[in-house]
């Protein structure tokens, strides 16, 4: 049928119909909160609804024939172009693009903007659609929850304890890098896996509080415990945890944290009672004044006097200052210098080349040379000859020597440590031992004390002495005697902590049972037992009355009163 042909009075019906659908359509578009928009294949509007006037702060007078490029930067409107012309090219609509525009008063607002196309009865593609809407408050309310993720995100993973959350399936939810460094739990092999089948190092004592929390939906108050952990055996930690619940009050899991107060409880140990540095054992106050002074040297590169009777420690020093300090991870050499005769010593400090002498029959390395970075130490330094003196004197001022049969010089990194049984001052008195080489060596001396002045470590050394028997006798001996202890405190000690630890590998080799019993001592040492105790130290032999009054309390046993007395 034609239009020609279409009464008047069907016209009017359809053109009813017709301005009818259009109020409900315009009546519709006006009664949602997005904002609806027409425009033509320029970006100019055609149509639009009142919202969408409100979105870009436009009034609708002046709205129509607006192109989008007047309400939106330069950037922004290449932007829209391209999301645009993707839409005509393929037809398929552009869901939920954003962008920022600036409305007629100059505020930016940020929309999201669904793109369609429009096309007439023919198919021809003759303009857009879109439906928008503002996001501006969403996306600040979204910037502002990811910055305050971003803080809560860096302050859980720079907190120095574990933080690990469970949810109520005893499920691990979240880690922290410090619970991997405390308690092994990597992050990415760990989260989402259940409790009881966490990979840990230790004997997972802390698992067990935390199941008991979830089960209870309770907290857990501070409680401490040691780890048992396989690579840091004496590590100690406090748990803590506080329940996890929803807007409803609902339990949802546990949040775990995991302070490792294992330096702090050793910092605690060593304020009451520092008992050793490195391999020294002793808490007597001339012990704590020595590791004092040790702390302070072991980082300086100073030459350093070890001086102390034969037997109480001086090499065991003189290693710990190497250890302790900032050459630990270098060589140290230990030479006896009253071991060799004097061209053997030259050729062992400094090296020789082939042929200066017979028997070198190749180039050798020095002890100073092998040292290079570490430290040497020089243990006897008072026997050496006046030349050996004279080029120590050398390398200490000088930082070179030559090696023997050569003499081009070489130079030297290494830490010089000296020890000696002998009164060096006396021997420089007597013209035996240079006195420029003394006093460049005793830039720092370190005067060990004889046992007889720390007699209340003798019990700590006993039961270090103890636990290394153990080991090496695979006995299982628990401790000595009240008698055997006596013995040992009355005894002199001439032969310091030497003689201490080679008595108690005497008793190990008769002991059998559980305990070392005064017959299991050697004579010297069992003869003490139930004598006075005799505070003594190292006395000349022309203080007659002393020596006197000792013989005459041990009966004239020359021996005995001897070693009361520390002299031979």
């Amino acid at each position: 049928m034609k239009v020609s042909e279409i009464g008047s009075s069907d016209y009017n019906k359809v053109e009813r119909t017709l301005r009818a659908l259009k109020e409900t359509h315009q009546t519709i578009l006006e009664g949602i909160e997005e904002g609806y928009v027409e425009v033509d294949l320029r970006g100019d509007v055609v149509f639009c609804n009142d919202s969408y006037s409100k979105i870009i702060g436009y009034p609708m007078e002046g709205i129509v024939g607006l192109n989008y490029r007047e309400y939106m930067t330069g950037s922004v409107a290449k932007q829209v172009f391209a999301a645009y012309n993707r839409v005509f090219n393929t037809g398929v609509p552009n869901k939920g693009f954003n962008y920022e525009i600036i409305t007629k008063n100059g505020d930016k607002r940020i929309i999201e903007n669904s793109i369609s196309l429009i096309k007439d009865s023919k198919g021809r593609r003759v303009g857009f659609r879109s439906v928008t809407r503002d996001i501006t408050d969403r996306k600040q309310a979204e910037e502002e929850l990811e910055r305050h993720r971003s803080y809560l995100q860096a302050i859980f993973e720079s907190a120095k304890d574990a933080i690990i959350t469970f949810d109520s399936d005893k499920i691990i939810v979240e880690a922290n890098t410090a619970a991997e460094n405390i308690c092994c739990l990597a992050e990415k092999k760990n989260i989402g896996q259940a409790l009881s089948y966490c990979s840990t190092h230790c004997d997972k004592t802390c698992l067990d509080i935390i199941k008991e929390a979830l089960s209870n939906k309770t907290a857990i108050k501070e409680c401490e415990i040691r780890c048992n952990h396989y690579e840091r055996p004496q590590q100690r930690v406090i748990i803590t945890g506080s329940r996890l619940l929803s807007p409803k009050d609902e339990f949802m899991g546990i949040v775990v944290f995991v302070r490792d107060i294992t330096r702090l409880t050793n910092l605690e140990e060593e304020l009451r009672e520092r008992h050793h540095f490195q391999k020294i054992f002793g808490k007597s106050d001339k012990m704590q004044d020595i590791y004092e002074l040790l702390s302070g040297l072991a980082d300086l590169e100073t030459t350093v006097l070890i001086t102390g009777e034969s037997g109480t420690g001086k090499s065991l020093v003189a290693k710990a200052l190497h250890y302790s300090g900032n050459r630990a991870f270098k060589p140290v050499i230990t030479v006896n210098c009253s071991a060799l005769p004097e061209s053997l010593l030259e050729s062992e400090l400094f090296g020789h080349v082939k042929g200066s002498f017979t028997g070198a029959i190749k180039d050798t390395q020095g002890r100073f040379q092998t040292a290079a970075g570490g430290t040497i130490i020089l243990d006897e330094i008072g026997d050496v000859s006046p030349r050996i003196q004279l080029k120590l004197l050398r390398v200490l001022e000088e930082e070179e020597y030559e090696r023997v049969g050569e003499s081009v010089p070489m130079k030297t990194n290494v830490r010089v440590i000296a020890c000696t049984n002998r009164d060096l001052k006396e021997k420089v008195r007597l013209g035996e031992f240079r006195e420029d080489l003394y006093y460049r060596l005793k830039v720092v001396e370190v005067e060990m004390p004889s046992l007889r002045e720390r007699t209340e470590d003798i019990p700590l050394l006993v039961d270090h002495f103890l636990s290394i028997f153990s080991k090496n006798f695979s006995k299982n001996i628990q401790g000595i005697s009240d008698e055997v202890l006596e013995a040992f405190m009355n005894y002199a000690w001439p032969g310091n902590i030497r003689e201490l630890r080679h008595s108690i590998e005497h008793a190990f080799v008769l002991c059998h049972g559980p305990q070392i019993y005064l017959g299991h001592l050697p004579a010297e040492i069992r003869g003490c037992h139930g004598c006075e105790r005799w505070a003594v130290k190292k006395r000349p032999a022309d203080e007659q009355e002393e020596i006197l009054a000792v013989l005459h309390k041990t009966y004239w046993n020359k021996a005995k009163a001897a070693r009361l007395l520390g002299i031979d």
